[in-house]
């Protein structure tokens, strides 16, 4: 288990997976853009979660784009895989390989189908000491809405005491910042990693709950690191205020745009030549693209000009 002295901390936020115009992966591009997230300030880069729109992905894809990133970054930050799937043994097999191809984590959801199929807690319990099993590396559990499945902080408190790789949780559920605070009191030392995420839309909320990450959308990290890093300074007043400055552009993609967002404003600043989401994903509307653009350019973000 990694230890909290040497804990994954700060910004790690989610890459897209880049597209050409006709939605075949265009890898150079993919290259581009984690150059780009490198340069603005991130800790790490996360891939293959569902900003990156995993779901459209096949098994190849999905290996190609690791592989692409893995060997891209060639160890300048780490990188997060995720490897996310309803079968155990699927799941394995996918963290294994993660971890061969040189991931420092694996970030994995609960298994669920559809609107209907859960597992009950016994197990989800199972499905994580299986995966942990099968590999060395941290495992962190996306705790979101998506899944459908509950997870109290006290069972995932129990996960991180009794199962080796579990130390790492990204909590977006509602009310996260309570749920943050439960979870570190209950898991103690075992709880190395309590993670903000949701595109920090309740970032400020979550630090002061003791969030030591936060995963978010992978167009700004430039503007996420301007909080993060005063709040870790102990400058809680400047960091209140660069969110305050932030905030409207957070809601925004959260809340407007979604996982089209980061895209969109790296194709607007020359990171990648094509925003293409694979369908049944529909393209922004141009006047919600425009108010994107608009709020980015008020604060200035790097990515509207580093590829310019």
């Amino acid at each position: 288990m990694t230890s909290l002295a040497h804990a994954y901390r700060g910004v790690f936020p989610v890459a897209p997976t880049v597209f050409d115009a006709s939605g075949t992966l265009d890898l150079d591009g993919q290259r581009r853009a984690i150059d780009f997230m490198i340069d603005a300030g991130s800790h790490g880069i996360c891939i293959l979660a569902n900003f990156s729109e995993q779901f459209v992905l096949t098994d190849d894809e999905r290996e190609r784009v690791m592989r692409a990133v893995l060997e891209h970054v060639a160890g300048r930050v780490p990188v997060i895989v995720t490897t996310t799937h309803f079968a155990t043994q699927v799941c394995a097999e996918r963290s294994r390989r993660a971890q061969d191809a040189g991931a420092a984590m694996v970030m994995i959801m609960p298994p669920y189908h559809g609107a209907t199929i859960r597992v009950p807690e016994i197990g989800v319990y199972d499905f994580f000491r299986a995966v942990s099993d099968a590999i060395s590396i941290p495992i962190m559990i996306q705790d979101a809405p998506v899944s459908g499945t509950p997870l109290s902080a006290a069972f995932l408190a129990r996960m991180a005491r009794e199962i080796a790789n579990v130390s790492y949780f990204k909590i977006e559920t509602a009310q996260a910042a309570a749920k943050l605070r439960e979870l570190i009191a209950l898991g103690g030392d075992a709880v190395v990693g309590p993670w903000d995420g949701e595109e920090a839309i309740t970032l400020m909320a979550d630090l002061d709950a003791g969030a030591t990450g936060a995963m978010t959308g992978g167009a700004y990290p430039d503007g996420i690191r301007q909080i993060t890093d005063a709040f870790a300074a102990g400058r809680r007043e400047e960091a209140f205020d660069a969110y305050e400055r932030w905030l409207p552009l957070i809601n925004y993609e959260n809340r407007q745009c979604g996982l089209l967002a980061c895209k969109a404003l790296m194709q607007e600043g020359g990171v990648i030549a094509h925003e293409t989401a694979r369908l049944p994903v529909q393209p922004l509307h141009p006047a919600t693209r425009a108010g994107l653009i608009e709020l980015a350019r008020r604060n200035d973000a790097l990515v509207l000009r580093w590829g310019r």
